[in-house]
């Protein structure tokens, strides 16, 4: 009672703690972060190892398997490895225990990789180490496209000008763009030009090494003057790199230029995009974890004036994909049903108490409790986002509670004729205690969040915090704010005896009269009416089939995200086709008034993203379409019925099934690209497919499944290159001399020699890279015609014999080593043909682990 008698002696002190209340709870709104749900940070650590051209199985067992193990053993507070291994690419994630010190983490994963890198494969680049969070989700694309300028300069912009200034932004993260062309400057093999000159890939690699070097000379002091010493040590200009000398043969210079030729290209498309038809490329918008995507986007877009004042001539830019509209969305809509409910509160109290004064006190005291709430909200961290915003909008009626409570205590002691003083008092000290209990009894139901484990802690915590400390807020307003409130307004004179108030308490009491004979008439026949509870109580039971338990109810953002899969080993100029005819049928099923936009993106990106963008995406053969629906659209669950059916009709090769597109699902589902992961163990990769394929027959069987597949790829086509040793040696030729050939050839030398050039217009370092064009590398008969050197230099003698097909037939038109019509030369280089064989095989393209500690 002495808070109440304070707040009557100083009602100046409660109003000036109300308005600073107020002062800051508009502080803390200003820099509460919003956001479509709490921040979920569980700590993982991402591990992306990089080797162009190692297969999936020597990236599992040469790479992976050997990282996990290290980890295991000797980075502290793991909870859970999980690791998968594609072509060149093997991405590791560490799953620690909450409260990790993640800083620390790093440092042991960093050191313990590099040791490892002693027993990996030679060449092999330490891993790049990231923090991965669920919240690092794509909010926004940033999509760069053009009419005139070519998909390498479009990925060249992106990746070394428009990174730097979106760098700037807090809270935002971006890897390299997804689609176009890296830029690269690349020394295309002449095969037969190499042949015909006794040159191997590996002697050009070599002689780029050794003539494009960075080397300083230092000074030269010379008379009363020191000099600056300078060296053409690497090219002015690309064409430059065609006149270094490659050897000399018959007293005569080969210059690179005469097996091969040097230009300023790109490196093989593995990753393609196409926006509404278009090949453009795009960067990721992603926030990191504690940032706001409206403010993340927002900076965006004020940004984007200038960044495109500054693009090339003929670059269009635009943000896609915005995830932000569904967040303004969702919060509108929760600030708007609290509203409502603060109206009906509003009037049921007018109803019952029939005084507006008395609704003025009651609603003055709810949003203040409110604020307090954010104030809170704020101090400890949390943001304003569907739970938070939740908890407030469920504490609306609650805090009616102690408030209306409290007045409707001192309305019946003024009817009982005591002084307004006296019937606060009084009013006051009866409800005292009720209302400590019910208050307290509201915030103790909220208590078992704190025991939960995982993203459900991180939801449910915040909406508890949001409505704990509002209930609290409310108890202490009503022991202050409401008495001081009521002495002003309440007056001398009761309100009861008004018009509404007659005619309120007649509807009242009519009421009570039909509950009274409903109740008697219940008390008359108790077996009937318990009976008919029972089988109602349990009739209610048996709807919770039908109803379904979910974590988090889906939402309708009007995004969709459909994977698609060509027959496993398709090209991506091919996939690029089908891709093409699977968007003319979503054209078609969707009407182009409800269709905004249509983008996809072919093939795996770069081994950086991996670690930022969660995707399917194993080979060529994949691609994921984005759809997004305009505002006012039909419900996107039955265009995606249509087209899963329409589809299956249509392309009966391909497999398709939707992942999740809006930032809730993400989220939710912590990078895993379906609701429902079922995770299989074991020592045999073989009998594990076979269990998985018997099960996910048997899944599709389930009522309500949808999107039933099986991720990794087992079957993917390959050529196996079978060496024969003994011949090699014969010719002096090492092993390692056909492999590095062979790697050089197929997936150039960016990784086994890194080599760099600087652009003077433009500052920037691009990688040097030989490799065999595509187009010179289309049959058997090129791959067995590929150029083998010995380390030590060439032999005298040819190698033209013992060439096969994939089958083990003779070749018929082996690639000869005689006489070239190229100029003096020296003898010609030995084939690959000449010491190896090519047999059919498969290889697996994706592999999981699931380690647990």
């Amino acid at each position: 009672m002495w808070i109440v008698r304070l707040a009557l002696r100083r009602p100046y002190t409660v109003l000036v703690s109300v308005l600073a209340v107020v002062l800051f709870s508009g502080l803390a709104l200003t820099r509460l972060k919003r956001d479509v749900l709490p921040n979920i940070d569980i700590p993982v650590v991402t591990v992306i190892w990089n080797f162009p051209g190692l297969s999936a199985d020597d990236m599992e067992k040469r790479v992976v398997f050997i990282t996990e193990r290290a980890l295991s053993t000797t980075v502290n507070g793991i909870s859970r490895i999980e690791s998968q291994s594609t072509f060149s690419t093997g991405l590791v994630r560490v799953y620690f225990e909450e409260g990790t010190d993640i800083g620390a983490a790093i440092a042991q994963i960093n050191a313990v990789c590099n040791t490892a890198l002693r027993i990996m494969p030679p060449g092999i680049t330490p891993p790049t180490i990231l923090q991965y969070n669920a919240s690092n989700v794509q909010v926004a694309q940033l999509t760069i496209k053009s009419d005139s300028l070519s998909e390498q300069e479009l990925f060249d912009y992106g990746l070394n000008f428009l990174r730097l200034r979106l760098f700037t932004i807090q809270g935002l993260s971006t890897p390299a763009p997804f689609g176009g062309r890296s830029r690269q400057v690349m020394v295309d093999l002449a095969p037969r030009k190499m042949r015909a000159r006794g040159v191997s890939a590996q002697d050009v690699v070599t002689s780029v090494a050794n003539n494009n070097v960075i080397l300083p000379a230092g000074q030269a002091r010379i008379g009363g003057t020191s000099y600056d010493v300078l060296m053409n040590s690497s090219p002015a200009t690309v064409a430059e790199f065609n006149t270094m000398p490659l050897k000399v043969a018959n007293g005569m210079t080969v210059l690179l230029g005469d097996v091969a030729n040097i230009h300023d290209g790109y490196a093989v498309q593995t990753n393609m995009v196409h926006v509404n038809g278009r090949r453009a490329t795009y960067l990721s918008i992603l926030r990191k974890s504690g940032a706001s995507t409206l403010s993340v986007v927002d900076a965006v877009r004020d940004l984007l004036p200038s960044i495109k004042a500054g693009a090339p001539k003929g670059a269009d830019l635009s943000i896609d994909f915005d995830q932000s509209t569904f967040v303004r969305a969702a919060i509108r809509s929760v600030l708007r049903e609290a509203a409502i409910a603060a109206v009906l509160v509003s009037l049921m109290i007018l109803f019952f108490l029939g005084s507006w004064r008395s609704v003025v006190i009651v609603c003055t005291s709810i949003p203040v409790a409110l604020l307090v709430g954010v104030i809170g909200l704020f101090l400890t961290g949390q943001t304003l986002n569907l739970m938070t915003l939740g908890g407030l909008a469920l504490a609306v009626g609650m805090l009616v509670d102690d408030a209306t409570v409290e007045i409707e205590n001192i309305h019946r002691n003024r009817l009982m004729g005591k002084p307004l003083t006296v019937a606060i008092l009084d009013g006051a000290h009866q409800v005292a205690v009720p209302a400590l209990a019910a208050t307290l009894t509201i915030c103790i139901v909220f208590f078992p969040v704190v025991m939960l484990e995982g993203p459900a802690r991180y939801l449910f915590v915040s909406l508890a915090l949001a409505v704990v400390f509002s209930m609290i807020a409310s108890y202490l307003l009503s022991r202050t704010l409401v008495p001081s409130l009521a002495r002003r307004l309440l007056g001398p004179q009761h309100e009861g005896e008004s018009r509404f108030n007659r005619w309120r308490d007649r509807q009242f009491e009519r009421l009570r009269g039909a509950h009274r004979s409903l109740l008697a008439t219940c008390l008359a026949r108790r077996r009937l009416f318990l009976a008919g509870g029972l089988v109602f109580s349990v009739a209610s039971l048996l709807l919770v089939k039908v109803v379904g338990f979910d974590f988090f109810p889906s939402v309708d953002t009007g995004q969709m995200r459909l994977h698609v899969r060509a027959p496993v080993g398709t090209r991506i100029e091919n996939t690029e086709q089908i891709v093409a005819s699977v968007q003319a049928e979503i054209r078609r099923i969707i009407p182009a008034d409800e269709l905004d936009m249509i983008n996809d993106m072919i093939g795996v990106p770069t081994f950086y993203n991996l670690a930022f963008v969660a995707t399917d995406n194993v080979g060529e053969q994949d691609a994921e379409v984005l759809v997004q629906l305009k505002p006012k659209h039909r419900p996107s669950l039955e265009y995606m019925t249509r087209i899963r059916r329409e589809l299956g009709e249509k392309f009966p090769d391909i497999q398709t099934y939707f992942m999740p597109a809006d930032v809730v699902t993400q989220v939710l589902n912590f990078g895993v690209s379906s609701t429902i992961d079922v995770q299989i163990e074991g020592k045999d990769p073989e009998a594990i497919y076979g269990v998985a394929r018997t099960m996910a027959a048997k899944i599709r069987k389930v009522p309500g499944t949808e999107d039933v597949r099986i991720n990794q790829v087992f079957d993917h086509p390959a050529l196996r290159l079978v060496i024969d040793r003994q011949q090699a040696m014969r010719r002096n030729i090492g092993f390692r001399d056909v492999a590095s050939s062979v790697l050089t050839s197929l997936s150039s030398s960016q990784l086994s020699s890194p080599n760099f050039w600087v652009n003077p217009q433009n500052g920037v370092n691009y990688i040097v890279a030989a490799q065999t064009p595509i187009i010179k590398m289309a049959s058997v008969d090129d791959l067995l015609g590929t150029a083998v050197t010995p380390a030590g230099g060439l032999v005298q003698a040819s190698a033209t014999a013992g060439t096969t097909t994939p089958n083990g037939s003779p070749n018929p038109n082996p690639a000869t080593a005689g006489t070239s019509t190229f100029g003096p030369t020296a003898t010609a280089a030995p084939i690959l043909g000449g010491i190896a064989r090519l047999v059919p095989a498969q290889n697996r393209a994706s592999i999981s682990h699931y380690t647990v500690q």
